[in-house]
């Protein structure tokens, strides 16, 4: 058998079936809207502007920048603001976010290089194959949960890191073998440890953009002769014992590769939470639907599979007093009382996570009667599924359960390429204008048809200043 990366660099540099490339606009598109929505954000001016400082070569401009950088450093930027809201898509079950390093990675090589859309579209497919299948080699399937995230690293920016290299390198013409190359380069690059989750720090906001950076360095690197390990990945000393020592599946790494792409089974998100608050923020929607108000809620229950519980429930005092927008994001208390309340977006949107909002009294008020549990019965389709249970006692007594199995926004239950406009329109509103931002989006969507990528998102390049 020859070596992970190897196969992973014959993947890479193959064709890509046109069912999973027909797929790919849409993801771009995707990412393109969160990344303007983020660029509103105090930490995303801080990271232009360090960007900037670098004075490096012009060879891409990242959304909102405003001028031409280097390409690992426009990857850097796009791929910060990216990751920044809680809003970019997710793989089940290996519960990482592929399209955020891989998707800013492949936009700055493919400016800098004059790519085809067709060119870039290869490019993230085969990047986000990567990306996820190496997060697969670190899901446990008997305890039904990321062994990288038990460990307390960050599965997106380390997978991300080797899957924007293969997308990277794929853009710079490498071949099979060049690609490898820039895989085993960016596997000493990958990094990221997710303790912000649990203590708070904006750091993580950087992890998708140093793996994009990371990724279009490495793809430099091998493409000027410098070259990895071909055992980077299994190797004794290589990615995995590191990262997961002896609890790495080689296996689904490689099991039906170039066959059954793990691409296709990416979930969008349809609200700007952590993934795991989805399914009660639904259970919230359906039951508001049902006419129960709020002043009627006498407590409410969410049961959600027990290891979501400390992200999104733990401690739960905390988490029933969020201080600031983002903590909201990761509050299953606050996002069931925005379920109750909000009305953004899908349904929940971005306008529902202001810092305001965080501290609103009547949303304090729901969320000091919101619990939040686990429910072992729940592991049974978890985390293919981030299933939740929503149970609501009335001031008269009666009681009302909402259960909702499967994420809105997969496999299961597709978001309408209506439902993807809605969301690039919200996230683009007040920072690009309407008609420019309706442009762009048809423009992306006929991505493959796309001579050269360079000045497709030429509108989007520069809009600072501009406050939602």
């Amino acid at each position: 058998m020859s070596p992970i990366l190897a196969q992973l660099g014959a993947l890479a540099g193959g064709p890509v079936p046109n069912a999973v490339r027909t797929g790919i606009p849409s993801r771009i598109i995707d990412i393109v809207g969160v990344a303007v929505r983020a660029n509103s954000l105090d930490t995303s001016q801080a990271v232009i502007a360090f960007a900037a400082d670098q004075c490096s070569a012009p060879q891409a401009t990242p959304i909102g920048g405003g001028r031409a950088m280097s390409s690992p450093e426009a990857a850097f930027v796009n791929g910060v603001l990216a990751h920044s809201l809680d809003y970019d898509d997710t793989h089940l079950p290996s519960i990482l976010h592929p399209s955020a390093s891989v998707v800013p990675a492949s936009l700055a090589v493919a400016e800098w290089r004059g790519a085809s859309g067709a060119a870039l579209i290869d490019a993230v497919a085969v990047g986000l194959e990567v990306t996820v299948r190496l997060g697969m080699g670190g899901y446990d399937s008997q305890a039904r949960q990321s062994v990288y995230f038990e460990r307390g690293q960050h599965a997106t920016s380390i997978c991300g890191a080797v899957g924007s290299a293969a997308a990277a390198a794929r853009l710079l013409g490498a071949d099979a073998d060049g690609i490898a190359h820039a895989m085993g380069i960016a596997c000493s690059m990958s990094s990221g440890i997710i303790e912000a989750n649990r203590a708070g720090g904006t750091v993580k906001r950087l992890h998708c953009g140093w793996a994009a950076r990371a990724g279009v360095t490495a793809a430099q690197l091998a493409a000027r002769g410098i070259t990895g390990p071909p055992t980077a990945v299994e190797g004794r000393f290589g990615l995995f014992q590191a990262f997961l020592g002896d609890h790495a599946d080689f296996e689904a790494v490689t099991a039906e590769l170039g066959e059954r792409w793990e691409a296709e089974n990416i979930f969008y998100k349809p609200y700007p939470a952590n993934h795991f608050t989805h399914t009660g923020i639904d259970a919230a929607i359906s039951l508001r639907s049902r006419d129960v108000r709020v002043d009627d809620i006498a407590n409410a229950t969410l049961e959600v599979a027990p290891p979501t519980v400390r992200t999104i429930g733990e401690p739960i005092d905390a988490k029933r007093k969020p201080e600031t927008g983002y903590h909201a994001q990761f509050s299953g208390p606050y996002t069931v009382a925005a379920g109750f309340l909000g009305g953004g977006g899908l349904g929940v949107g971005m306008a529902d996570f202001t810092d305001e909002l965080a501290c609103d009294p009547a949303r304090r008020e729901l969320m000091a009667r919101v619990d939040v549990v686990g429910d072992p019965s729940l592991m049974a389709i978890y985390p293919c599924q981030l299933p939740a249970r929503l149970t609501l006692t009335t001031a008269s007594g009666h009681t009302l359960v909402e259960e909702v199995l499967a994420n809105r926004g997969g496999p299961d239950q597709p978001l309408s390429d209506d439902e993807l406009a809605t969301k690039f329109a919200d996230n683009t509103a007040g920072l690009v204008d309407a008609s420019v931002a309706s442009r762009i989006h048809d423009d992306l969507s006929a991505l493959a048809a796309a001579p050269s990528v360079s000045e497709l998102l030429v509108p989007l390049l520069d809009f600072t200043g501009k406050q939602p």
